[in-house]
């Protein structure tokens, strides 16, 4: 639990303690005062559960990231091992696709430029 979440509510209960107080004792400033600082602990007390949730969200993030990344080598490699043994299968098909990429990109790389045109 956040201090922020304790101290507001301990700021809320003594508000509130306060505020009844001066109400009974017909006092309006002491009662004034504690409804300010009944307001005071409630929004301390929502700024400490804010912090919490933030603070949650951060850590599930940074889990689910970590969890993604150690998983990553393993995605990679299996793929890795099936190209190569596709490659093994048809060797002829491999090198013909390899082929045809290289004519692609040879030909992006060498178009000119459309103010050269």
């Amino acid at each position: 639990m956040e201090n922020d979440r304790i101290a507001g509510s301990t700021e809320d209960f003594t508000g509130r303690l306060e505020g009844e107080l001066g109400d009974a004792a017909g006092d309006a400033k002491t009662g004034t005062a504690g409804r300010v600082r009944e307001a005071e602990g409630i929004a301390q007390k929502l700024y400490g559960q804010a912090k919490d949730a933030a603070r949650d969200a951060t850590d599930s993030a940074a889990n689910y990231a970590k969890v993604a990344f150690e998983n990553s080598g393993d995605t990679f490699r299996d793929g890795s091992e099936a190209i190569a043994k596709k490659a093994k299968d048809n060797p002829l098909g491999s090198m013909l696709i390899a082929g045809g990429i290289g004519f692609a990109l040879a030909l992006l790389l060498m178009r000119l430029p459309r103010a050269a045109r």
